[in-house]
């Protein structure tokens, strides 16, 4: 399977709190959560629609599963109008978590997976998508260890100016060629890009 990713962010790389939900993620202080409502128009929504839909299984960190575990696991789809695809996805296929302390996910259908060989060995199984959703330290983690085969960025146009980033102030260096590039009428931008090895640094 190819593993992808799909992650939403602000202009300065945050990636935590998107959802809005006043305890969803208040790590370090952190209470500017809301960032991503309302910002994406029907384009946007029907790409992520699109997206969740294609997919064969879903890979996710085990914060990020046991926020979409309390949403869309408890939610009836006609609670969701606008996001039955999302809802259908992740409720009907499989999902697997990585975790090395979680045991027995109450979510149906769900398998815990603790290190890279256990991810590889899922990657090589045939199949289309293997898809990462929101996850931003298991994105990180997967990054390093060479296990992307495409990212998607959906950045919002807003700078909310604290918060946990997908990418370090410091860390790991890393090419990407970009595969597509899109904006909606509210200037959300989406970006696909592959991870191309690290970057060329002039030498003098």
């Amino acid at each position: 399977m190819k593993l992808t990713t799909m992650t939403q962010m602000t202009i300065d790389g945050v990636v935590q709190g998107n959802g809005g939900a006043s305890e969803e993620d208040r790590r370090t202080g952190f209470v500017r959560g809301g960032w991503a409502l309302g910002r994406g128009d029907e384009q946007t929504h029907a790409y992520i629609n699109q997206t969740y839909e294609r997919a064969d299984a879903f890979l996710f960190g085990r914060r990020t599963f046991e926020l979409f575990h309390a949403s869309w696991g408890t939610l009836r789809e006609q609670d969701v109008p606008g996001w039955e695809g999302v809802h259908r996805a992740v409720n009907e296929r499989p999902k697997y978590v990585v975790s090395a302390t979680l045991t027995d996910p109450a979510w149906a259908g769900s398998t815990v997976l603790d290190g890279v060989a256990a991810i590889a060995n899922l990657k090589a199984k045939p199949g289309g998508e293997l898809q990462v959703h929101g996850s931003g330290t298991l994105v990180r983690w997967l990054l390093e260890h060479g296990l992307v085969d495409e990212m998607c960025l959906i950045t919002v146009p807003v700078v909310v100016g604290q918060g946990a980033r997908l990418f370090p102030e410091t860390g790991p260096d890393l090419a990407l060629d970009l595969v597509e590039s899109q904006v909606d009428s509210k200037g959300v931008t989406i970006q696909v890009f592959r991870p191309a090895g690290r970057p060329q640094y002039p030498t003098s």
